[in-house]
């Protein structure tokens, strides 16, 4: 698979959703960051307005579960029609069962770990995701600096799934720019979540397009 950019919201303006969706129509996907005040210190949108987004995006919707209980609340996700949905290893109580739920209703499912979660205890358990996200700062708000002791977990995903032959994707979030995304796709991550460095920029598709250009050039 190739390098894809998903645009993080969380650094759209929340009053012109639907002006700044249109604005990342070139990139792979829309990642949308559900947030519950209980998970991560941050509250942000939940299922109707994820539903609203779906009907208007002009690209696939990426929803990013940063919640207690996925286990009751994102098969709902899945049914309101978002391509992906990722849910906290550390949040969920049946995380097998879960991602076969999410399957069976249409979506890619998704597991994600905080920067000081192991990845080891669910190695074994890979074939049952789509994709596995290394979070690369602490979940709960944009525009925090990259951790860099998140990219040997992130070698340790892509060996993984290199040496199992999975098709996984390698999806990371946080402090994704010019500046770190080079380093990240070096280690083996394929999907980029940016937020404040699309939306900050001038040029909205230019950037997703450097950003998509300059990980390509460092993939392995």
């Amino acid at each position: 698979m190739g390098i894809a950019i998903n645009p993080s919201i969380l650094s759209a303006d929340f009053t012109n959703l639907e002006r700044d969706l249109q604005a990342i129509a070139t990139a792979d996907a829309a990642h949308v960051d559900v947030m519950d005040n209980h998970f991560v210190p941050n509250l942000t949108i939940g299922l109707p307005v994820v539903e609203r987004i779906v009907q208007v995006s002009p690209v696939p919707v990426d929803v990013h579960l940063m919640i207690e209980d996925p286990d009751r609340w994102a098969p709902g996700f899945a049914e309101a029609g978002a391509a992906s949905v990722t849910f906290h290893a550390e949040a969920a109580t049946a995380p097998v069962r879960l991602a076969r739920e999410l399957r069976r209703l249409g979506a890619r499912a998704a597991l994600a770990l905080r920067p000081a979660t192991p990845v080891e205890p669910y190695l074994d358990l890979l074939p049952e995701f789509d994709m596995v996200l290394v979070m690369t700062v602490e979940p709960g708000f944009g525009g925090q600096s990259f951790i860099e002791g998140t990219l040997p977990k992130i070698r340790r995903v892509r060996e993984a799934i290199r040496s199992s032959e999975l098709s996984l994707q390698l999806q990371i979030d946080g402090g994704v720019s010019r500046s770190t995304i080079e380093r990240a796709a070096e280690a083996g991550a394929d999907v980029f979540v940016a937020g404040s460095a699309v939306y900050g920029a001038d040029d909205i598709p230019g950037e997703i397009e450097t950003l998509r250009r300059m990980a390509s050039a460092h993939q392995h």
